[in-house]
C-alpha cells in the first residue's frame, strides 16, 4: 500500500485561508480515484487547526473524499506540541513542491507510472525539458 500526504490550501482548493477556496479542478475526483485504483492511504497534511481544519475536512467529505488520518500517521496517533510532527508518507502532494503543483491529471499519471518523481510522459507537461538544462540555463532561465 502506498501512503500519500495531501495538502489542502493551494492543492485541493485555491488559497483563500482561513476561508475555503474554490476547488482546484479535478482535485477531489482524482484523489478518490487514486484511493480506489491504487488502494492508497491518503493523509490530509495541512497547517489548518481547530475550526478551520474541521471546515476543510467537511469540505472534502462533502465531495466524497475521506482521509485515513488528518495531520498524523494514523487516526489513533497521539500528537503533542512538544514533539515535531513527522509524517511517514511515500509521496507528498503539495502546491509548495519544487516546480509547483502539476495538473491533477499529471499527478495521477505520475503515481500510475510507479515513478512519481517524473511525469509518465513528457507530452503530459508542455514545458517538461527534453534534456537536462545546463548550469547557465538553470541559473539564468535561458
Amino acid at each position: 500500500m502506498i501512503t500519500i500526504a495531501v495538502d489542502f490550501d493551494g492543492t485541493i482548493v485555491t488559497h483563500e485561508y482561513p476561508r475555503i477556496g474554490k476547488e482546484i479542478p479535478f482535485a477531489t475526483d482524482t484523489l478518490i480515484r487514486i484511493q480506489k485504483d491504487f488502494e492508497a492511504c491518503l493523509i490530509l497534511w495541512t497547517v489548518r487547526e481547530g475550526k478551520e481544519l474541521d471546515e476543510a475536512i467537511q469540505f472534502c467529505l462533502s465531495k466524497g473524499l475521506e482521509f485515513f488520518a488528518v495531520n498524523k500517521n494514523y487516526p489513533e496517533e497521539k500528537v503533542d506540541d512538544k514533539q515535531p510532527r513527522k509524517l511517514k508518507a511515500d509521496i507528498f502532494i503539495d502546491d509548495r513542491n519544487l516546480g509547483g503543483l502539476p495538473d491533477w491529471g499529471v499527478i495521477y499519471q505520475m503515481i500510475a507510472s510507479g515513478n512519481p518523481l517524473m511525469p509518465a510522459s513528457a507530452e503530459l507537461v508542455s514545458d517538461y525539458p527534453k534534456k537536462k538544462p545546463s548550469f547557465f540555463q538553470r541559473a539564468f532561465g535561458k
